[in-house]
């Protein structure tokens, strides 16, 4: 799954980075180590411009809800349920099949967070039959310094109880990708503790290579087919994975000190 990420770079930077045309530097995010759901987001997608005479895809910068709420929702209180989606079943499930073939998105992230337990805990949580606390974080982010370009989607959402020309009457939300977690060797392994990201967690946010962007936010790409292809996983080998402070389970703590590696895990676990 992806609970919790960081996104330090600035607007500016994600502009080059994704080629963006459209994005208002007044209305951007400032550095955030502690990404939660419900929380906003900076996203990557294309659409026309609104009330642009030319209607064609402008790829822009802008900030989501993280937390999808589908548009035939009565309400968003769902939303904090809804932050992932399953690459498996995301082209089929009624609150993501829309914004699957008409509104996807890229989250730019420098990583995520995830938490490491217990065998005999992480086995129950594979059955369905237990859901394992949290104990040492690891964070996960490419091996080679690169922003890691998480899949998502997105969706509007009209709340009827506000009139039209009111400044929240219209949410914007989204949510991250995931499939399986690779079982494959990470880039580089923390010197005492998992080997792969399958052995941190059984799901993983899905990173899309720079070489899917441009398919992957084509709002002209409507087959299928073709985008569940997109989803595929990326090569093995691009990823690294290292203990942090547990510091970052509390998400009021926020700061680049979240980011920094310990020599070895702060909590005992399975390795």
């Amino acid at each position: 799954m992806c609970g919790r990420y960081a996104a330090s770079r600035r607007p500016e930077d994600l502009a080059g980075i994704f080629e963006v045309e459209k994005w208002e530097p007044a209305e951007t995010l400032e550095p955030d180590w502690n990404v939660a759901p419900t929380k906003e987001v900076h996203a990557i997608l294309e659409r026309p411009l609104k009330d642009a005479e030319d209607r064609r895809p402008v790829r822009q910068l802008r900030i989501l809800k993280w937390g999808l709420v589908p548009s035939f929702a009565k309400s968003p209180e769902g939303a904090a349920r809804m932050i992932n989606a399953r690459a498996e079943t995301v082209h089929e499930k009624p609150s993501y099949r829309r914004s699957f073939v008409a509104r996807r998105c890229i989250l730019p992230a420098d990583g995520y967070y995830e938490w490491v337990t217990g065998k005999e805990e992480r086995q129950l949580e594979e059955q369905g039959k237990k859901k394992r606390p949290r104990k040492q974080p690891y964070f996960v982010t490419p091996a080679d310094g690169s922003v890691f370009a998480m899949a998502g989607l997105y969706e509007f959402w009209r709340d009827r109880t506000l009139p039209d020309d009111h400044p929240q009457a219209w949410w914007v939300t989204c949510s991250v990708i995931t499939a399986d977690a690779e079982r494959t060797p990470l880039a580089v392994a923390p010197a005492e503790g998992p080997n792969s990201l399958a052995e941190i967690h059984p799901r993983m946010p899905l990173m899309l290579t720079p070489d899917r962007w441009d398919a992957w936010l084509d709002p002209a790409q409507t087959d299928v087919d073709r985008l569940r292809e997109l989803l595929a996983p990326p090569p093995p080998g691009l990823l690294r994975a290292y203990p942090v402070t547990t510091a970052v389970s509390n998400v009021r703590n926020n700061g680049p000190e979240l980011l920094k590696e310990l020599a070895a895990p702060e909590e005992g676990t399975l390795f």
